[in-house]
């Protein structure tokens, strides 16, 4: 088990996770964290956590504590957003909101998950993050579908409105997205 010293935590880094996301989720949603009080449900109801080493509870604790070294870790990214710490949580903390905002501060800080910025390059280049591949198009055909969907993955003047909001609000250099390449950047 791992010690922590106090005299090291950011006494601020609570309220600071509090202002960086009520903008978006309002200020009620993220200062849910303080009425966490680590019972675990998070983490035994977590689907990520039967797979790897993530440890909701340990991701709050740490916010709680002041331990802002959480925006460098892992940990945060392995969060699915599936929401089912977010439903089983006794004190009603919105779990899954405050990780977003964790990431979208990390973010902001140079750190993110490589496979989400490469999740975002795919809708960079194509439009979607997941684009449809050849099986895709022409399983839709035998289902009775268009072939292609109705996404800017399809629609060259979607995909491009799609670009212009990315390189106005510089998404492109958050992720280090080349556009030369049309991929990220070595």
């Amino acid at each position: 088990m791992a010690v922590i010293n106090l005299d090291k935590t950011n006494k601020k880094f609570v309220d600071e996770v509090v202002e960086a996301g009520k903008l978006v989720l309002g200020e009620d949603v993220v200062k849910s964290v303080k009425a966490c009080y680590q019972c675990g449900t998070c983490t035994g109801s977590c689907p990520s956590g039967r797979r790897t080493a993530y440890r909701t509870r340990k991701v709050l604790r740490k916010v709680l504590l002041g331990l802002d070294d959480v925006l460098d870790s892992d940990d945060i990214w392995y969060c699915t957003t599936c929401y089912t710490c977010y439903e089983r949580c006794p004190r009603d903390v919105k779990i899954t909101e405050i990780i977003k905002t964790l990431r979208n501060i990390a973010a902001q800080k140079g750190n993110m998950a490589l496979a989400h910025r490469k999740t975002a390059s795919y809708v960079l280049r194509f439009g979607h993050a997941v684009p449809a591949n050849k099986e895709v198009v022409e399983l839709r055909g035998k289902l009775g579908l268009p072939a292609k969907s109705p996404t800017a993955q399809f629609s060259e003047k979607d995909l491009e409105e799609v670009r212009t909001l990315v390189k106005e609000l510089e998404f492109d250099k958050l992720i280090d997205f080349d556009w030369k390449k049309m991929d990220l950047k070595e």
